[in-house]
């Protein structure tokens, strides 16, 4: 039973090792519980076994997974051995391609393994396919092989005899490949490539990019702003240094509306763009307006109106929601905008019987 989970990033895996401190976005487990081969043990912590198995699986795997860019989910594959009489870890490897196939990942390919056994009784020599238990246990070698039709994504061998030839490893490998091929006709006739839609438990990611110097406000003081854009939307949001920005949701509501407040706190303004604001503050020399959140520019007096305006307050008052048209940011990031230019000019009759 191999199950497919996909995350954010912040569910990798973080691994503090002596060179540092690294992550990983593609995990493997593998579970090889007693029952498994009908015996009655303590359910322990991973053993040598289950590590080693695991690895091999996930190392065969890895080469067909996408790129963060292609597809950017945290996966983890968990492989739960419910029987076994045979190489585990190579059903490990079939299961685990068919998995991430149904779970939507785009896999450049499908993947099998298949363990290749050997048994020598003094000159003569006979290379198995697919070995059981007994073959495992009472053969001279334990050849594990798994790859795509292309080729080899992973290899590892137990053997119980001095060495062999350059002839056995050429037979053993031609076998393998001939069994893998047959075990990927099997597999592709239950499901030939990946499901083109992700499963709808599965959380959808949005991938933003902000400035950099801008993700101190996506953030906020003690986390604040993203906290609240959390707490709101329900939405997931992880935030790189380069400000690549992660947006994950079930909900397509709750990311759409996480995304505006997103693009909303780290918009910038844009010369000869036009925006709706609100009124902040009313000054003697105009007016403050607020056209994204805790970004605001200043309406002067003389850009309220077309006509001259004697007071602010004749024209606007706090709370008022206005259309202005930026003029100007100067290099300090003061913003200069205009309501007259937003409004329509008046024509020459209306300005004459204007009293």
């Amino acid at each position: 039973l191999v199950v497919t989970t996909l995350g954010t990033s912040s569910d990798e895996q973080k691994i503090d090792a002596l060179i540092g401190e690294t992550y990983k976005k593609f995990m493997l487990h593998y579970n090889f519980p007693p029952f498994s081969t009908g015996e009655v043990k303590f359910l322990r912590s991973p053993g040598r076994r289950e590590i080693g198995h695991g690895a091999l699986a996930e190392r065969a795997l890895a080469p067909v997974l996408p790129t963060e860019e292609e597809f950017p989910y945290t996966i983890r594959i968990v492989s739960e051995i419910l029987e076994s009489n045979g190489s585990s870890s190579m059903a490990t490897v079939c299961g685990g391609s068919l998995s991430l196939m149904a779970a939507g990942v785009p896999v450049k390919a499908a993947v099998a393994g298949v363990a290749m056994g050997l048994i020598k009784e003094g000159d003569e020599i006979r290379v198995l396919s697919d070995i059981l238990g007994d073959e495992d246990h009472l053969g001279d070698m334990d050849f594990k092989v798994a790859g795509t039709e292309q080729g080899v994504t992973a290899v590892q061998m137990d053997i119980k005899i001095a060495g062999v030839t350059r002839a056995i490893m050429q037979e053993a490998l031609e076998q393998a490949r001939s069994a893998r091929l047959h075990i990927l006709g099997v597999m592709n006739r239950t499901l030939a490539r990946p499901h083109s839609e992700l499963s709808m438990h599965a959380p959808r990611i949005i991938t933003l990019h902000i400035k950099p110097d801008r993700i101190r406000d996506l953030i906020g003081p003690g986390g604040k702003v993203i906290r609240g854009i959390t707490e709101e939307t329900g939405a997931k949001i992880d935030v790189e240094d380069d400000g690549t920005v992660y947006v994950a949701s079930a909900d397509g509501d709750s990311m759409q509306r996480a995304i505006d407040k997103i693009r909303g706190v780290t918009a910038e303004a844009e010369v000869g763009k036009v925006y709706r604001g609100t009124v902040r503050k009313i000054v003697d020399f105009g007016a403050f307006v607020e056209i994204f959140p805790g970004t605001d520019g200043l309406v002067h007096i003389s850009q309220l109106a077309h006509e001259r305006v004697r007071k602010v307050s004749d024209v606007l008052k706090e709370g008022d929601v206005i259309d202005v048209k930026v003029l100007e940011v100067d290099r300090s990031g003061k913003i200069r905008l205009s309501r007259k230019e937003t409004l329509k000019k008046p024509s020459p009759g209306d300005q004459e019987a204007r009293p």
